[in-house]
């Protein structure tokens, strides 16, 4: 028995692999769907010197500035299932969506509670690490 550890994307992962007849053989694995790190927010402009002054129409229509956050796949998988769609209310740690990788079923938790903006994958669709999944405002 030999134990190893495995990087994937930054995650560390302890795999048990045991030789048999000159082969090895993966024992036992240990794997979670890993939180994906939120992204980094831009750094807020600075505002402009001389600015032009604003007319009470354009500033009654202004939309308030809104925080969105962008959950990521962290690992190249299929997805099998999409569980949320556009409009819907989501808590953070609930699933978005569920995906196969490395013959395992995976899920993609929300990182933050909000409204979900945008789903930018289907059933069928093939995940890479690091491509957005779901937009939550």
């Amino acid at each position: 028995m030999k134990n190893y550890k495995v990087t994937v994307n930054g995650n560390t992962y302890e795999v048990e692999v045991e030789e048999v007849g000159g082969a090895a053989e993966v024992k036992s694995v240990q794997i979670a769907a890993p939180r994906p790190a939120p992204a980094p927010k831009p750094a807020p402009k600075p505002a402009p010197k001389a600015a032009a002054p604003v007319s009470e129409k354009k500033a009654s229509a202004a939309a308030p500035a809104v925080d969105v956050e962008t959950v990521l796949a962290p690992l190249p998988g299929t997805v099998l299932e999409v569980k949320v769609k556009a409009g819907d209310a989501v808590k953070e740690d609930q699933v978005l969506l569920i995906f196969e990788a490395m013959k395992m079923e995976n899920e993609i938790v929300a990182t933050c509670t909000g409204t979900v903006k945008d789903v930018f994958v289907a059933k069928g669709d093939m995940l890479d690490s690091g491509k957005p999944v779901v937009s939550i405002a």
